[in-house]
């Protein structure tokens, strides 16, 4: 039997169903560009005319010259009616794709109550559908809806709507998880039996996730012979999500040696991931198999230790197959091996049995107990190492500032922020609005700075969280500040914390603003020698 899998995504159209996920015309074309650089072989873009969206995508997708099977969406013909006067197939047709996906009912209890007609004429709306496409030269995939289920109901029915299909001249017949309900042994086993009963059929396999075995189940289908599989890239749809890609592909390609987007694209596979969240607005899960930000990520001090020797006694594989990272996180779990491990991505030299080391982890330590928290802040860990290093030559020290905030009948509320700092011996003394309290701040900072260090220019927060540490206290609880900046090339993220939120900001603002400039901080202490181009670096 064929090791080749074809990946069928579908996150243009059953991806976007998820709660949370909208993508616009702009954003459906830059993600199609992105799947097919990553290599799948079938995109699904939606459903023609169903939207302005739709219709504007399809329409200028053909431009993008991609090499992806681009396929548009769409159900049987109505009951009791022509294949070729059907409205939703003269749009698929009209749309210009290679590939139609059409879905049908294979489930009877669906036929009786949702289309309320036969069983003999759902089979013959599934024929005739597929057969006027097959006509006009599409590529058809069959979705057979709720086709698990339906198995269980009325097997025989079941198997004749595929056989039905097939007939017709589908190229795939697709069997659909659509409630997400059934478990892997099932779909093993009902599989298995339709590659007896079906012969030289190309099955694919569509899973939900809402017993959380989306991916186990797609991986048991393909074990049972399915060779096309539908998802979507971090498992976006409707409900509990689809299938996610981005764990059943390298699972197909490392773990069970099917050919699916070869090597070289698999180590795009994080990148696509966290690609297609930013373009969706949607957080990913850190800890996300794979491609999450924590996937591979170390934290404590026995697991440092013995990744430094050999990575596999903590890892399944190597993370940049699949183009992720290693990441050692340091905290109050930390041992000496962590910062070591930092320090040598940092470039610094830290001996592990120095008394100077012990000192870092335990100031460390300290801090994550009062609620500084450095996993998540990279940035601020970095600056804080360097200091202990004797690296660190301050650009600017800070003397005071002071907040208005505003609020008169009628108007919306006003903040303004006054700093007052020392760069390179001169008193600077700035103020600046700002939409809120930390904007204000940020403004009035970046005014202070920007005529001795033009990189802050290139700079901008772009993520601001504040966390109660302690809820029992109420207002007078104490708060962490994580903020997230980030340039053209780069992001970065930094923490204060404080009773007082706007004081935790300020750290966090300050720590973010010396990260931008660790070039200049490291070269020189004279911010009128440095230049723009010195003052971020990249890591």
């Amino acid at each position: 039997m064929s090791k080749s899998i074809s990946i069928f995504d579908t996150t243009l159209r059953d991806g976007t169903q998820g709660e949370g996920v909208s993508l616009s015309a702009d954003d459906k074309l830059k993600i199609a560009k992105k799947l097919d650089e990553l290599g799948v072989q079938y995109i699904e873009g939606g459903i023609p005319g169903s939207n302005s969206k739709d219709i504007e995508f399809f329409k200028r997708v053909q431009q993008l010259g991609l090499s992806a099977k681009i396929t548009a969406f769409g159900s049987t013909r109505r009951k009791d009616s022509k294949a070729e006067q059907d409205g939703n197939l003269k749009r698929i047709l009209e749309s210009g794709v290679q590939a139609a996906t059409l879905v049908g009912k294979s489930w009877d209890f669906h036929v009786h109550t949702a289309l309320q007609t036969t069983l003999d004429e759902n089979l013959a709306m599934i024929y005739d559908s597929i057969a006027f496409l097959k006509q006009q030269g599409l590529e058809v995939i069959f979705d057979a809806e709720h086709f698990f289920d339906g198995y269980k109901n009325n097997a025989d029915y079941a198997v004749s709507v595929l056989k039905k299909a097939k007939e017709a001249g589908a190229d795939w017949l697709v069997m659909c998880d659509t409630n997400g309900g059934t478990l892997p042994h099932e779909i093993h086993g009902i599989v298995t039996s339709l590659t007896s009963l079906i012969p030289q059929a190309q099955f694919g396999i569509h899973t939900h996730n809402d017993c959380e075995l989306a991916v186990a189940n797609t991986l048991s289908a393909v074990e049972a012979g399915a060779r096309q599989v539908q998802g979507t890239i971090n498992g976006y749809g409707e409900r509990c999500g689809n299938a996610n890609l981005c764990s059943i592909i390298p699972n197909l390609e490392l773990k069970l040696g099917y050919e699916c987007i070869g090597e070289d694209r698999l180590k795009q596979l994080t990148n696509t991931a966290r690609f297609v969240s930013e373009i969706a607005n949607v957080n990913m899960p850190v800890n996300q198999p794979y491609v999450g930000n924590a996937a591979f990520a170390h934290k404590g001090g026995i697991h440092v230790s013995a990744i430094l020797r050999d990575s596999r006694t903590y890892e399944h594989i190597v993370p940049e197959l699949v183009g992720n990272k290693q990441r050692v996180l340091v905290s109050e779990l930390a041992g000496q091996s962590n910062i070591v491990s930092k320090a040598q991505d940092m470039g610094l030299d830290f001996d592990s049995t120095s008394e100077h080391s012990r000192k870092v982890i335990e100031k460390i330590k300290d801090l994550e107990h009062q609620g500084y928290q450095f996993e998540a802040a990279d940035a601020s860990l970095e600056l804080l190492l360097r200091e202990a290093g004797g690296e660190m030559k301050e650009l600017f020290t800070f003397e005071s500032f002071k907040m208005l905030v505003e609020k008169t009948a009628g108007r919306a509320v006003v903040s303004e922020a006054f700093v007052k700092l020392n760069v390179a011996g001169n008193n600077v003394y700035t103020a600046a609005e700002g939409n809120g309290p930390v904007n204000a701040l940020d403004n009035a900072l970046r005014k202070a700075l920007v005529q001795y260090f033009p990189a802050i220019k290139e700079m901008h927060l772009s993520d601001y969280k504040v966390r109660v540490l302690d809820e029992k206290d109420a207002t007078a609880a104490k708060v962490r500040v994580l903020i997230e900046s980030r340039n053209i090339n780069q992001s970065w993220n930094t923490v204060g914390v404080s009773e007082n939120v706007i004081e935790a900001s300020w750290e966090a603002l300050v720590d973010s603003m010396r990260y931008a400039l660790l070039g200049q901080i490291l070269q020189t202490s004279e911010p009128e020698a440095a230049s723009p181009s010195q003052g971020l670096v990249n890591h």
